[in-house]
């Protein structure tokens, strides 16, 4: 009878597939298990790859995502999709080693825990292999900031390995956010009552193939899922991060002009419009990097064009801009509260056309 389900989020990990699935086929000899290949598209073909497999090993499924990525979603649609009764999520590129899956699962299958989770940071662990200082440094951070927001102390709150109860799983999903690549802090986070959290040791290995998708705007998807966790009923996180980067668009917009005017021109408006179309796209080239990362715009032809419509969004928001201030002031409204009101219908409008029209869809 089917015990575990192994959910595996790839995106370009066609050559790490069939190793890893034979190296969990030997961890786990006497437990019935399913390895589910959750795909974001990957243009290297990773999906037929698994498919393949499927074939001659039926235990390996796939789900092809097509318009959707992200990891942490990914483990999620894999989690409600198994019959199995316990569920595990970790990395296809083998810097997770699946022989702790058998002393994880019999944790949890025990009672013992709600949550096992394989730790880089405990007694015992290890990152020796994985030799890459920037990326555990970073790691250090992060871990450190998500420590101070659990009710219960754990080592390596940021782990891409776990395992737990798929009907846990199931009950927690719907309050889940599925934004950035750290599902486990979310699954801590999101419960009324501190689940039992029980760590295991990882010898924390280099990828054996490809490339790492790990770039510095994780620290964005982190901070934004953080943000969807605790501020989302505010304003849509999408939202609150295209505003964020139009607030640093104005410290450009500013640090421009000073140094334009007088420096590099005697006419204000001249060098207001440099300032402007500085500001424009920068503010383009940072959501199109960060804000709209599961859409982002590749290749010169579609960076101009996104660029273009960019612009004219951001035009046809000043309009409407100046245009609701100077309604609202010439009907008694004060004039700061007039400008801020103009501010916020702007960047609405900007942000409704900039999501349809450049970056594809709502």
């Amino acid at each position: 009878m089917l015990k575990l389900a192994i959910i595996l989020p790839t995106l370009n990990e066609r050559d790490n597939l069939a190793p890893l699935i034979t190296r969990i086929d030997a961890a786990l000899p006497d437990v019935a298990w399913e390895a589910i290949v959750v795909d974001d598209d990957s243009a290297d073909g990773t999906a037929e790859e698994a498919r393949r497999i499927g074939r001659a090993d039926p235990r390996v499924r796939v789900i092809q995502r097509i318009g959707r990525r992200g990891l942490a979603s990914a483990a999620i649609e894999g989690m409600c999709a198994t019959a199995a009764p316990f569920v595990a999520v970790l990395d296809a590129e083998h810097q997770h080693d699946p022989a702790l899956l058998g002393a994880m699962l019999a944790e949890v299958e025990g009672g013992h825990c709600d949550v096992a989770v394989a730790s880089r940071f405990v007694a015992g662990a290890s990152t020796v292999e994985w030799d890459e200082p920037h990326r555990e440094l970073l790691s250090g951070l992060l871990n450190g900031m998500a420590r101070l927001l659990l009710r219960e102390p754990l080592a390596d709150p940021m782990s891409g390995y776990f395992l737990l109860r798929t009907d846990l799983a199931r009950a927690i999903a719907p309050r889940l956010s599925g934004i950035g690549f750290k599902l486990l802090l979310d699954i801590l986070a999101a419960t009324p009552e501190p689940l039992r959290v029980r760590e295991f040791p990882l010898a924390f290995a280099a990828r054996r193939a490809g490339q790492s998708k790990v770039e510095p705007a994780v620290l964005f998807d982190f901070l934004a899922g953080l943000y969807n966790r605790w501020f989302s009923w505010l304003v849509p996180t999408r939202f609150a991060l295209f505003g964020t980067v139009g607030a640093l668009g104005v410290m450009v917009h500013l640090a421009v002009l000073a140094l334009a005017y007088p420096g590099l021109t005697g006419v204000f408006w001249q060098a207001q419009a440099v300032a402007t179309l500085v500001a424009m796209t920068s503010n383009f080239l940072l959501n199109n990097a960060l804000t709209y990362r599961d859409r982002r715009l590749r290749g010169m032809r579609r960076l101009v064009r996104g660029w273009l419509g960019f612009c004219l969004a951001c035009a046809v928001g000043a309009l409407a801009n100046v245009a609701v201030a100077t309604l609202v002031e010439g009907r008694g409204l004060h004039w700061l509260l007039a400008g801020m009101a103009g501010i916020v219908v702007g960047a609405v409008w900007n942000y409704a056309l900039s999501s349809r029209f450049v970056w594809g869809r709502y």
